[in-house]
């Protein structure tokens, strides 16, 4: 039996002549219940099953797969022929060493402010990883810096064009742009009120694309995601675990499938099999894995331990959202959270997050002057003052959603984290004590505090996070509160 692997572009595949059976067989190994299902009307009323599957009955599938596909297909019998229709540009990358970047110097407010830009042995490690494999995923922890990996990675791409890189929110669209710029780079941004178009480098969210597409489909501009991406040879996707999957994978299988390069880098792989899957098959496989830990071995990160309060609570709910609720908004509980929290910011600069917006507010209310509190509907400038403040403060505690602060932000000087419940997601506890293990001048340790309860729910979760902390070697103990 013959068949034909079709390769449309830089993604995508259609195999032709395969036996309905063998089609069957792949979607099925290729199918993955999603966990929101349970709350989609179609699968509620049994019109749709509930999964995603990236092998679809037409045997339409991805690039990024046929190391998985293709010894499927010769344990069925069939010969293979190979037909690939992509433009096929030779990339020969020059690597970078420890030097690259030795007469730019480090800016204002940062650790090594006036010091020449020298990159990390890790750094000249992961850059170069990148470079020899155009398509690819790599963990790299919160504080690893990132931002300037991707920045060098646009620098050696613009001998083939440009680049676009999506980043998860406002914040760090702002802090990339400084970055670039500070390299001399020709960069600008697209977000919100700055649409900037024509740069060499364009930074953006992700969020800001998917608004672009559908105002684009919807007539509503004549600006579209082809006058972005005219130019760009690279995609580079910062903190891919924070864009939301299916948009992620529909743009980059999508509008930028012509895209030979592209890189995504995280703090945190997503667990579940579908997300790790649909960011595969967007960008590649995961070459390379620097945990937080390692780095703390190594210096570059503050030693950290986890402190969990465990108040000893009554309560029962039905489910976890009345019970949350209780947690983070119950009068007389909160006055005892806030106590807590007094003697906490006695310790240093305190970042507090917290789940709910009524729940920052009482908190920032019940600890007065020396705090504040920032929520989505703070402007971007405004968020980015209170984190330079930081830099100078002793006692200031800054209270934020997870939303707005776990991911992202740039502020070493914080001596206090505080996680008030913060569930049971890996991606959310791991990147938000990323906020808290940055180095400073004069930091080398910070002390993480999991304000959680034992009511049912808050109690499962905090099972769960037990299992977080000990993969990651974030040492812990456990202090039961009778208030």
């Amino acid at each position: 039996m013959d068949c034909i692997i079709e390769i449309k572009d830089e993604v995508n595949v259609k195999i032709h002549n395969l036996g309905l059976m063998t089609r069957r067989k792949l979607e099925k190994k290729f199918k993955y219940f999603m966990p929101y299902a349970y709350h989609v009307p179609a699968y509620k009323l049994g019109r749709w099953d509930g999964c995603v599957s990236y092998f679809s009955p037409g045997a339409v599938t991805y690039l990024n797969l046929l190391e998985d596909i293709i010894p499927e297909l010769i344990n069925e019998g069939y010969h293979i022929d190979i037909k690939d229709s992509r433009e096929g540009t030779a990339l020969d990358f020059v690597t970078v060493t420890e030097e690259t970047h030795k007469d730019k110097k480090w800016p204002k407010g940062h650790n090594d402010a006036g010091s020449p830009i020298i990159l990390r042995d890790y750094q000249v490690s992961i850059i170069n990883q990148f470079l020899s494999q155009p398509q690819c995923l790599q963990e790299i922890a919160t504080g690893a810096g990132k931002t300037l990996v991707t920045a060098t990675l646009s620098q050696r791409v613009e001998q083939y064009g440009g680049t676009l890189i999506i980043v998860p929110n406002k914040d760090l669209v702002t802090q990339t742009e400084k970055d670039y710029i500070n390299l001399g780079l020709d960069a600008g941004v697209y977000y919100g009120d700055r649409k900037e178009i024509g740069k060499t480098h364009t930074i953006c969210t992700w969020q800001s694309l998917n608004v672009l597409d559908k105002r684009f489909k919807d007539g509503e501009s004549e600006l579209g995601l082809h006058d972005l991406i005219d130019g760009i040879s690279a995609v580079i996707v910062d903190e891919v675990h924070m864009a939301k999957a299916d948009v992620l994978k529909r743009l980059l299988t999508g509008p930028f499938a012509k895209v030979p390069i592209r890189w995504g880098l995280t703090g945190t792989i997503p667990k579940e099999d579908w997300a790790y899957v649909s960011l595969v098959v967007s960008l590649g496989g995961v070459v390379n894995r620097l945990k937080a830990s390692d780095l703390q071995d190594q210096g570059v990160l503050a030693d950290c331990k986890v402190n969990v309060l465990q108040l000893q609570d009554t309560i029962q709910y039905n489910n976890y959202a009345s019970e949350l609720s209780y947690l983070t908004t119950n009068e007389t509980r909160m006055e005892y959270v806030t106590e807590l929290l007094k003697d906490i910011v006695k310790g240093g600069n305190t970042l507090i997050l917290v789940d709910r917006i009524k729940a920052g507010k009482i908190l920032q209310e019940g600890l007065g002057d020396e705090s504040v509190f920032i929520s989505g509907s703070v402007k971007s400038a405004d968020r980015r003052e209170q984190y330079d403040e930081i830099q100078t403060a002793d006692n200031k505690a800054i209270i934020a959603t997870y939303g707005v602060a776990s991911v992202g932000i740039d502020i070493p000087r914080i001596f206090n984290l505080v996680l008030i419940e913060p569930g049971k997601s890996f991606v959310r506890v791991i990147q938000s004590i990323g906020r808290g293990i940055r180095k400073a001048k004069d930091k080398n340790f910070v002390q993480i505090w999991d304000i959680t309860s034992s009511a049912k729910f808050s109690k499962r979760h905090l099972t769960t996070r037990k299992k977080f902390y000990n993969e990651a070697r974030y040492p812990y103990t456990i202090e039961k509160i009778k208030w």
